[in-house]
């Protein structure tokens, strides 16, 4: 891929890159190979100096000479074998991505740390793709995203707050003023935590049903000292927070195995029965997550409180049973 068909994550990538030659290169230099104008590159030259980088520049104007302290360069780096697996485990992890700028600076990360990999006995660094994989989930489709993306992530890196068009699950797009505080990953999605300023508490938005977000570059706002992204969803069965309560679902022998093996949340405690079902006791917000992975049980689950939940999930039932009636 040509420079200047890069994403703007990936030509500050290769900015660094370029500016770490001996002797540095030319303002104009960069122009042409990016595709810039002079003002587009003072920004790009901006972004990266304030992410700690030093840029230094000798001349005037276009003929001046643009380049990083040499000494800045990382050196001396050697990965093991075990560091190097977690690299190509932890890729394999966000093939959701694919398409993304998110994607191509992973790949560009790892093909950069490539040299420091150390010498392996025999063939261990080998077949690496077949030893070791992650069995894709139903995914979200970034690709066509990728400049949305770059706004989030610029955003919560300079606490920049945004302007944002979104759209719910149902209903029509509403306008917000958000703060960004963490950018999470959940089922194979990208899920912003952010303050809606309007109402002053934090809410989740999908990535995907973001209509517009546009971050606000000469504003900032103070990232808060208590936020806490673990407490947030503390309570969650999943991403979704809300009020909590208190739910008792049983299981029955069939499914007593699955509940058993797996720890559904900090919350959760299992009894047995005498039948061989289990009874689940939780402390959770009844959100959509939760709904869905009781619906998924099917018969094999009954809810005893609370009373609402358990209505819902019989009526979802019933409402099944009866587009499969002759």
């Amino acid at each position: 891929m040509e420079d200047r068909e890069l994403s703007k994550a990936q030509a500050l990538v290769r900015l660094v890159q370029l500016l770490q030659r001996r002797g540095g290169i030319g303002a104009h230099e960069l122009m042409n190979r990016f595709e810039l104008d002079a003002r587009t590159l003072r920004r790009y030259l901006a972004d990266i100096a304030d992410m700690g980088i030093p840029v230094a520049e000798e001349g005037h104007r276009d003929e001046r000479v643009v380049s990083i302290d040499r000494a800045y360069a990382r050196t001396g780096v050697q990965l093991t074998l075990a560091e190097a697996l977690s690299l190509h485990f932890g890729r394999s992890l966000f093939t959701f991505l694919d398409g993304t700028t998110f994607a191509a600076d992973m790949d560009d990360a790892i093909e950069r740390l490539a040299p420091a990999i150390g010498r392996f006995p025999s063939d261990a660094g080998e077949n690496l793709d077949r030893k070791f994989m992650a069995v894709p989930e139903h995914r979200k489709d970034y690709a066509r995203d990728g400049e949305l993306l770059d706004e989030v992530v610029s955003a919560l890196l300079y606490s920049n707050p945004a302007d944002a068009e979104y759209r719910a699950l149902r209903g029509l797009p509403k306008l917000y003023r958000l703060e960004p505080y963490t950018l999470a990953t959940y089922r194979q999605g990208l899920y912003v935590f952010a303050r809606d300023v309007a109402e002053d508490r934090v809410k989740s938005f999908a990535v995907e049903r973001f209509v517009r977000f546009s971050r606000l570059r000469r504003e900032r706002f103070e990232y808060p000292a208590d936020w806490d992204p673990r407490a947030y969803i503390a309570d969650a069965f999943g991403i979704t927070g809300g009020p909590v309560d208190d739910v008792v679902a049983r299981f029955s022998a069939e499914a007593a195995p699955l509940i058993r093996e797996r720890s559904w949340h900090p919350s959760a405690r299992v009894e047995p029965l005498e039948d061989g079902g289990v009874r689940l006791r939780l402390r959770v917000a009844v959100a959509p997550e939760l709904r869905e992975w009781l619906l998924g049980f099917g018969a094999a689950v009954v809810v005893e409180t609370p009373a609402s939940l358990a209505g819902w999930v019989r009526d979802q039932h019933l409402a099944a049973a009866r587009r499969y009636a002759p």
